[in-house]
């Protein structure tokens, strides 16, 4: 709510601090939206380590968009070396899981995905 302003005035800071408090318990949406805050550099300064930090766990928690932003971490090489096998073992993940993003992104790659 406080990321977009829903119901209360738009504050990215306060929103970073309960995503911590949900990521740091281990909840995978928490997580994937702290990341994004980190992307993003929306409350907190732009930090690609942090975003993929937290990405990554989300990621492994099975979180389609984490692992769809993971691939795209490591085609453009944000914060990570560039790694073309590594963004389409993500993209496939989060394709299995029917996220659109990581379906499109693997077809512009004229990556098959069943």
């Amino acid at each position: 709510m406080y990321r977009e302003g829903q119901g209360v005035a738009q504050d990215h800071a306060a929103a970073v601090e309960w995503y911590t408090l949900a990521a740091e318990q281990g909840n995978a949406s928490g997580q994937h939206n702290l990341g994004v805050m980190y992307f993003m550099s929306n409350g907190v300064p732009l930090d690609y380590a942090e975003a993929f930090k937290w990405f990554s766990k989300a990621a492994e928690q099975g979180h389609a968009g984490s692992q769809n932003n993971l691939g795209l971490m490591y085609i453009s090489g944000s914060g990570v070396p560039k790694n073309t096998t590594e963004a389409i073992k993500w993209w496939r993940k989060a394709a299995d899981q029917g996220h659109p993003g990581a379906i499109e992104d693997l077809k512009r790659l004229d990556i098959s995905h069943p």
